[in-house]
């Protein structure tokens, strides 16, 4: 028996076999960007918008909650935090019928309901007269 024979020849790693494990991860790599272009930003940017929009609430504005109530903010009520300054608190009063408020957590309001202005710049004439 031959001693050599036990012992396998060692082989240096070629160029092509590095290049072979780069080319199996370009498309897992490739797919990870795509979805993060395309779902993981623009949903991220839209909580930013929405913390920002939920932080600006005054009175006055007109709300849409999580349970599908529309209301106008009536009260948005200051607290202190544990530092002592003045912040707004996590409980807002909504008006969702005339004389009829409720009060709801802020992280429940969905959605702010901007004013949509008109383009007309004529006055309606009335066909009545």
């Amino acid at each position: 028996m031959n001693p050599f024979t036990l012992i396998s020849p060692a082989y240096a790693q070629d160029a092509a076999g590095i290049l072979g494990s780069a080319t199996q991860f370009a498309p897992l790599v490739l797919i990870f960007a795509v979805f993060y272009f395309m779902l993981i930003r623009p949903q991220q940017q839209k909580q930013k918008e929405m913390r920002a929009m939920i932080g600006a609430l005054k009175r006055g504005d007109k709300v849409v909650t999580g349970g599908g109530i529309l209301g106008v903010v009536q009260k948005v009520p200051m607290v202190q935090d544990k530092d002592g300054k003045q912040v707004a608190s996590s409980e807002i009063e909504v008006e969702i019928a005339p004389n009829l408020r409720v009060t709801v957590l802020r992280e429940t309001i969905t959605s702010v309901i901007k004013p949509v202005v008109a383009n007309d710049t004529k006055p309606v004439k009335d066909k009545a007269s």
